[in-house]
């Protein structure tokens, strides 16, 4: 047991991370069922969806679940009073200032974690009273922070800033990983891409064929002037790049990336104009299992490094 097991009630801190257009209620309740923590990717739903995937959360587990909402989401009072109406017991926030929701939220028994892409913004969360804290590294894929700050460096440094516990994520997909980011301070993992490619994620099988062959340096951060993404190097990233290699604009960007780009390429595996977005660890992984195999084989690779690193004395 540690700070973030006691939090949320789970059983291993390995928490699925609230993907657009991957976490839907079937991987989040194979991972809550499995010891873990699931979060539902509100950041892809209408509210209706997001209301029917609760649901079924709901009827599908009696585990420990959350959600993320990306604190930019238009219709943010809509999923608030969905959220409170269907206790919803955590919220996960991203892309916004904490202070707004995590008050009401708190008083009606939610507990509230915010993902941040520096100290900076750890320290807001902390100063906003939230539950704890996702550090998240530049290898993580889609939206990442314009620091460009490397998990191995931020999570040491948020963990020097902060007392909240803290959650590490970004180019986590195995125990060794989760072991090197409690080594650095953390005490939890927030795993994206490794659920993301697994059989319950609602992806398109396309999509995950096409991460599970990546090799590194097969994924760049790009769309900076929008909000820095991290992408496959398909036919769309190419357009990116010559476009951005040229000078254009932020509105410029915005009307090349046009609407629904994300759900063309990742749900429905429109591989070469859709918008892959999958974190550096891909090039680590060359299965598509189940969530709760995936969750079993990072408990057993952890203790067994654990075990290894006792060998090791200077």
């Amino acid at each position: 047991m540690n700070r973030i097991t006691e939090l949320f009630g789970i059983r291993y801190p390995i928490i699925s991370g609230g993907m657009v257009w991957c976490s839907g209620w079937r991987l989040a309740s194979a991972v809550s069922n499995n010891g873990g923590l699931g979060l539902l990717g509100a950041g892809s739903m209408h509210p209706e969806t997001l209301e029917e995937h609760i649901r079924k959360m709901h009827q599908v587990t009696d585990k420990p679940w959350g959600i993320n909402v990306p604190l930019l989401y238009p219709e943010m009072d809509r999923i608030i009073e969905i959220i409170l109406r269907e206790k919803v017991k955590i919220v996960f926030t991203s892309a916004g200032s904490p202070k707004k929701w995590t008050p009401l939220l708190q008083k009606n028994g939610i507990k509230v974690v915010h993902v941040v892409s520096s100290t900076a913004f750890a320290r807001k969360c902390e100063e906003a009273g939230c539950d704890a804290v996702v550090a998240e590294g530049f290898e993580a894929g889609g939206h990442n922070g314009r620091e460009e700050t490397t998990t191995l460096t931020l999570i040491p440094q948020v963990r020097r800033a902060i007392s909240l516990p803290l959650i590490a994520a970004g180019g986590i997909a195995s125990g060794r990983g989760m072991l090197a980011a409690m080594a650095l301070g953390a005490e939890g993992v927030q795993v994206g891409t490794r659920f993301a490619l697994s059989e319950e994620s609602s992806a398109h099988e396309q999509f995950k064929q096409k991460c599970i062959t990546l090799d590194e340096g097969d994924t760049i951060l790009s769309l900076k002037k929008l909000s820095p993404t991290r992408l496959i190097k398909n036919e769309f990233y190419r357009q990116v790049e010559q476009a951005e290699n040229a000078g254009a604009s932020a509105e410029e960007m915005a009307q090349l990336l046009g609407r629904g780009r994300a759900k063309r390429g990742i749900f429905e595996g429109e591989l070469d104009e859709g918008e892959l977005e999958i974190g550096q660890a891909a090039s680590m992984i060359r299965t598509v299992e189940p969530a709760g195999q995936i969750i079993a084989q990072m408990i057993a690779e952890y203790n067994t490094a654990i075990e290894g690193l006792t060998e090791i004395r200077f």
